[in-house]
């Protein structure tokens, strides 16, 4: 797990690869939103200053505010990856984890570059004893699964009985937030939750997490990642989008994301699973669809681990929902 893990994206690459500039090809191969709302002023400030403290105390605060997270105040952190990279800091020597898999191929990674043991679990009930640190991705990446809050309750108590953490990965949960585990928090001191900005507003650019977690470990991590660790621009812009309107955001992730299964269920591919943000595709052919797909340059997501699965995002509008049809009209199945 030490190699580079093939993720979304790659637009260059594949254009690249078959033929036509960037700026012609659908990229349905990422989980994001892809109407984003208009991205606001940012004062010159922002730009011109090191991350004032009063950015970031508006940042934890609008946070804490749209993740509900009460007295917790989310540590944000320079894209959710940056906080992945702490985790095995956590890890007591001699120690393994336990992943729910497959997922994210990141934490593998990161745990065995760091020399951790790792153990990819079907569910809750195959973490032991030994298991110092459990990762669940809840909502998962790529198929969807959703692990109850009485369920991870329960894990969190298990683990806190031999001094393991439990780490909910909630990228994916923004368009779901009763399935949330931020308000356990509080009393749940080794229940550590990520969010991620770029996601559910669709400016993955941006590069902003955050990390929710009792103040022990939040302050742990904050001096992990050092001072001015996100960007002005970057605080400046979530803390005023945590303000809008989310709900006109759902309502519009919602439509897209029913656009997005008319036009499968239309082709007659088997959505095995997904998110609000993506839907999971299992066809025997699925590398064959890809290929065909991107000489249509439409990008999905493949998966080196599952070759009957095809990852799906949203399509920004009607027009891109035709040409995803279009494009599938033409498949024979391989």
């Amino acid at each position: 797990m030490s190699g580079v893990i093939l993720h979304g994206g790659g637009i260059g690459a594949a254009a690249a690869l078959y033929g036509g500039g960037v700026e012609d090809w659908l990229d349905l191969s990422t989980g994001l939103n892809p109407c984003p709302p208009a991205v606001p002023d940012v004062p010159a400030s922002a730009w011109q200053r090191l991350p004032d403290q009063h950015r970031l105390d508006a940042v934890t605060a609008a946070a804490r505010d749209f993740y509900r997270s009460g007295e917790i105040l989310p540590l944000a952190v320079p894209g959710t990856q940056a906080a992945i990279q702490m985790l095995p800091r956590l890890v007591p020597v001699g120690a393994r984890v336990a992943i729910l898999s497959p997922t994210y191929g990141e934490y593998a990674r990161v745990f065995a570059l760091a020399g951790i043991a790792v153990d990819a679990i079907d569910g809750p009930d195959e973490v032991r004893e030994d298991h110092a640190l459990v990762v669940a991705v809840n909502p998962n990446n790529p198929d969807g699964r959703l692990i109850s809050r009485d369920v991870l309750k329960s894990l969190a108590a298990d683990l806190a009985s031999c001094g393991g953490y439990l780490v909910v990965d909630e990228a994916f949960a923004d368009c779901t937030p009763e399935t949330s585990v931020v308000d356990l928090v509080a009393d749940t001191p080794n229940l550590i939750v990520f969010r991620s900005f770029g996601k559910f507003f669709g400016m993955a650019g941006i590069r902003l997490g955050f990390v929710i977690a009792v103040p022990e470990i939040r302050e742990r991590m904050s001096t992990w990642l050092g001072p001015w660790a996100v960007s002005g621009p970057a605080l400046s812009v979530a803390a005023t989008l945590f303000r809008g309107d989310a709900e006109a955001i759902r309502r519009r992730l919602a439509e897209r994301r029913a656009a997005l299964q008319r036009v499968l269920t239309g082709a007659d591919l088997h959505v095995a699973g997904g998110t609000a943000l993506f839907a999971l595709v299992e066809d025997p052919h699925a590398e064959q669809l890809h290929t065909h797909l991107c000489r249509a340059h439409i990008l999905t997501r493949k998966f080196d681990y599952a070759p009957t699965w095809l990852r799906i995002g949203l399509a920004p509008d009607e027009a891109a929902d035709a040409r995803l049809a279009a494009a599938l009209s033409t498949w024979s199945g391989g």
